[in-house]
């Protein structure tokens, strides 16, 4: 088993839904189609995915062993903070980007606050019966958990996952990533104007159905 599963495979069999397409896989880890569809052809000549009207794990204890293995492997090299927006996919229960988070998922990367390579914290919301199991899953990849954003100096590395806990999720996605609705994250960046109206004119150039009204200009940094 574990000649097939190198880190690209056990991650594709940990992010397959019933159903899917190699493109959403591709997508949903962000790796280059081509590599995704050559780790799918591994696993399907090995038994361990067939691909009948769309990818299906053949076995679920396929699905421990890559676990193991994605976990092992963050727990000699940790992953990058690239690498770290993938991992919560790997989890069993449903979540969003929300926060500052959202934020950047919905502006695709365009808008980045309050957050540097060495203090970098993620932001999930989760279901509130899912909280321990979301826990313990993090703590798997050494990746410390909270309900508020902890100082850095109080951590034993860069990253850290926030998880905001709700009685229900209501969860789109942007190019592959989950995140809360559009329409909660404007309402979120408006209660924080300051930090996020240059982010709210740019989501206002992306999508032609809103009108927020909002402009920004650099120059607008320097009036007192």
């Amino acid at each position: 088993m574990y000649e097939v599963l190198d880190d690209t495979a056990a991650q594709v069999i940990l992010t397959i839904e019933s159903g899917d397409s190699i493109r959403r896989v591709a997508q949903h880890l962000h790796t280059p189609y081509e590599t995704v569809r050559q780790a799918v052809n591994r696993l399907e000549d090995a038994g361990y995915v067939s691909y009948d009207d769309g990818l299906t794990v053949v076995d679920e204890r396929v699905r421990d062993a890559a676990l193991e293995l994605v976990a092992a492997s963050a727990g000699v090299s940790p992953p990058s903070i690239e690498e770290t927006y993938v991992i919560p996919q790997f989890g069993d229960w449903s979540f969003a980007f929300t926060r500052i988070d959202a934020v950047y998922v919905w502006t695709q990367g365009g808008y980045q606050v309050g957050r540097e390579p060495d203090d970098y914290p993620l932001f999930l919301a989760v279901r509130e019966q899912d909280v321990d199991a979301w826990e313990g899953f993090f703590e798997s990849f050494d990746l410390p958990t909270a309900f508020e954003r902890q100082p850095r100096d109080e951590l034993n590395g860069p990253l850290q996952m926030v998880l905001e806990p709700r009685p229900s999720l209501d969860i789109g996605y942007v190019e592959g990533y989950p995140v809360i609705p559009r329409a909660e994250t404007i309402e979120y960046m408006r209660e924080n104007y300051a930090q996020f109206q240059s982010a709210l004119a740019m989501l206002d150039r992306m999508y032609e159905d809103l009108d927020l009204g909002v402009t920004y200009r650099e120059t607008e940094r320097a009036q007192p």
